[in-house]
């Protein structure tokens, strides 16, 4: 099970499912923190807490995104060139989720430049979404500079440590 820390906009959008006390994500990544774009058609950035991963997917339709969202984060580690049973792992941890509020003003503040990057870097009116989370991905974040600096470097360095 995985919990997505949802902005208040995003929020109203989905549905309110609040975690139980004490109830944490089981997933190796850990918790994701989820916001919606206002694009055309509307899109869902989500950024993993542990290694400030981004994921893009269409936000649409809204009550399912929490649902698709294992799919599109397994997209997303296979671009990354995370070996297979590790995603695997991931995405059947991912199939059983809660929606709760964000947290962290840190998260917070990496996905608003995330999101204000996606919007210079997209280049048409219906951007390939996996192609421009790999390229944030490749974007330097301050709360990761006393480790690997960005967020595919850190994610690495992750599956480095489970694979060995």
């Amino acid at each position: 099970m995985f919990i997505l820390r949802a902005t208040a906009k995003l929020r109203q959008r989905i549905g309110l499912s609040a975690p139980h006390d004490g109830e944490q994500s089981t997933t190796l990544l850990g918790d994701w923190y989820a916001t919606m774009l206002p694009w055309r058609p509307q899109v869902a950035l989500l950024v993993n807490e542990r290694t400030l991963l981004p994921v893009l997917m269409p936000l649409a339709p809204a009550a399912t995104m929490p649902t698709r969202a294992a799919d599109q984060v397994g997209a997303v580690l296979a671009a990354h060139s995370v070996p297979d049973l590790v995603i695997r792992a991931e995405v059947d941890q991912m199939r059983q989720w809660r929606i709760a509020p964000t947290a962290n003003r840190s998260i917070v503040g990496i996905m608003t430049d995330f999101a204000f990057l996606a919007d210079t870097w997209r280049n048409a009116a219906k951007p390939n979404l996996l192609d421009l989370a790999v390229r944030l991905a490749a974007t330097p974040c301050s709360p990761l500079y006393q480790r690997h600096v960005r967020p595919d470097r850190e994610l690495a360095a992750i599956v480095q440590q489970i694979s060995s």
